[in-house]
């Protein structure tokens, strides 16, 4: 997740903040010397990072070292650790409704197409709408607002429980929800990725990383199982109702919270400098390669998600307990892939993106034709893996390869190619399987993403396989 450095703050304040937050914080004594009062006023201890000004070199190069000690010393922060007790119920009760909502829609419909329609609906508002919520995000008090969007969510699955308990729903409804919970994401996701760092602070800003990422995949593997389960005894509507009420686990830890204030943004012309920014990344051969090979496999091969109801009913001859272990397989390969990041070096980093890309494209052609469940499973965990290795590798080469003052849009740009093509993907997969079959759907996307490899990886070697930093301002 992309993280944002919030307001000024002295080293000794930091300190005291962190100590506040756990209810520790300390008196000070009146025997200081003269020179720690010198050093607390020394210009390097007032001045920090302005709200709008990206990560430096240092702090990523901070990120993407391998954790090895200390993950679980952000929990000494009382908003973390509020926020991972709300997160880590709400993430369950999202991906029962992930999983519940295809589900609902192909056995209304059987239809291949309305899976890829009610998928793209869900995430399109991503690939249009999320460059402006991150403006918002900077200009307001992001705790307040995630009290607001966390609501409308809450509303919106409480409306698809009710409609779909009371036997009402209609196919035409879950795609009018499903973009408003794209709407609502494409706010929410900005402001509450960039609210990390207010919680926890610079010095633990890696281990938040890296907890977040496992809770949310942790979360995929749990949520699909419960959901599958519940659907085959009680339907669908009951997953939904237990998504609304996770809602609730969120907006208590948000009030719970104690936030410093953060001065609002100043405004600049948004759109000359949306331009430039294209023209930045696409103008920087690292980044556009990177930008390349997320969104061919973000277009081609990750909507197979969307698939997952026709391959455990079509291909498998399965239920809904059956898409729930896919689901689980997915996440747990995401887990893994999401460890094995935090283990990348530097020097990995210059061609694991390609040798990613292809993993994955050959992993979906394998799946694609298997017709056992358990052979499934198996292809699904390196497959998912890959694909998240792919994802976490290039953004870390294009924040280590983007100059300071293109650094926030180059990731916007990557958000885009990575969320913002799924939706696209999910209807060119839904249109090929509802013509061709699903194996072919998938096998497609699949031989396209390991073209793609093919061509980084001749790309790569033309400009040798090394990783340029942008340099130092």
């Amino acid at each position: 997740m992309g993280e944002y450095p919030h307001g000024v703050m002295s080293g000794s304040g930091q300190n005291n903040n962190i100590a506040d937050e756990d209810g520790v914080l300390a008196a000070e004594t009146s025997s200081g010397t003269a020179a720690e009062s010198v050093s607390a006023t020394a210009p390097e201890n007032i001045l920090g990072t302005p709200p709008e000004e990206p990560l430096a070199e240092a702090e990523i190069a901070d990120i993407v070292a391998p954790v090895r000690s200390g993950l679980l010393s952000v929990f000494r922060h009382r908003n973390y650790r509020l926020f991972f007790t709300g997160q880590i119920v709400s993430l369950m009760g999202s991906w029962m409704q992930n999983t519940a909502q295809p589900w609902l829609v192909y056995d209304l419909t059987h239809s291949k197409l309305l899976l890829g329609v009610v998928s793209f609906c869900s995430t399109v508002p991503v690939f249009f709408i999320t460059p402006f919520g991150g403006m918002v995000a900077d200009r307001v008090d992001r705790r307040k607002f995630l009290l607001i969007t966390q609501s409308a969510a809450m509303l919106q699955a409480a409306v698809l429980a009710a409609l779909t308990l009371l036997h009402l729903v209609q196919v035409w409804e879950i795609i009018c929800l499903a973009l408003t919970m794209g709407l609502i994401n494409a706010f929410d996701v900005p402001t509450r990725q960039s609210m990390t760092l207010d919680m926890v602070g610079r010095e633990d800003l890696r281990h938040a990383i890296s907890l977040n990422s496992m809770m949310f995949n942790a979360a995929r593997v749990v949520g699909p199982t419960l959901a599958g389960a519940l659907i085959a005894m009680v339907g669908e509507g009951i997953c939904f109702a237990i998504n609304a009420l996770s809602f609730g686990a969120v907006l208590i830890s948000l009030l719970l919270m104690r936030l410093a204030e953060r001065p609002p943004r100043i405004n600049r012309n948004a759109w000359r400098e949306v331009i430039e920014g294209y023209r930045y990344s696409f103008g920087t051969p690292q980044i556009r390669l990177s930008l390349i090979l997320v969104g061919v496999s973000s277009l081609f091969g990750a909507a197979y998600l969307t698939m997952m109801p026709a391959v455990a009913r079509d291909l498998l001859h399965g239920d809904s307990t059956t898409q729930g272990t896919l689901l689980s397989s997915v996440g747990a390969g995401a887990l893994a892939g999401a460890f094995l990041l935090s283990r990348i070096t530097e020097k990995q980093l210059t061609y694991l993106p390609v040798a990613a890309a292809l993993a994955f494209g050959i992993g979906l052609v394998a799946f694609s034709h298997s017709h056992v469940l358990w052979l499934s499973v198996l292809i699904a965990l390196p497959t998912s893996a890959s694909l998240m290795l792919l994802g976490g590798t290039t953004n870390t080469i294009i924040q280590m390869a983007a100059a300071e003052n293109f650094r926030g849009r180059v990731i916007s740009h990557y958000t885009q190619s990575f969320m913002g093509m799924m939706p696209w993907g999910a209807l060119l997969l839904g249109a090929i399987a509802s013509r061709y079959g699903v194996t072919d759907a998938i096998s497609f996307g699949g031989v396209v993403v390991a073209l793609s490899a093919v061509y980084g990886f001749y790309l790569r070697r033309s400009s040798g396989f090394t990783l340029k930093h942008a340099p130092a301002e």
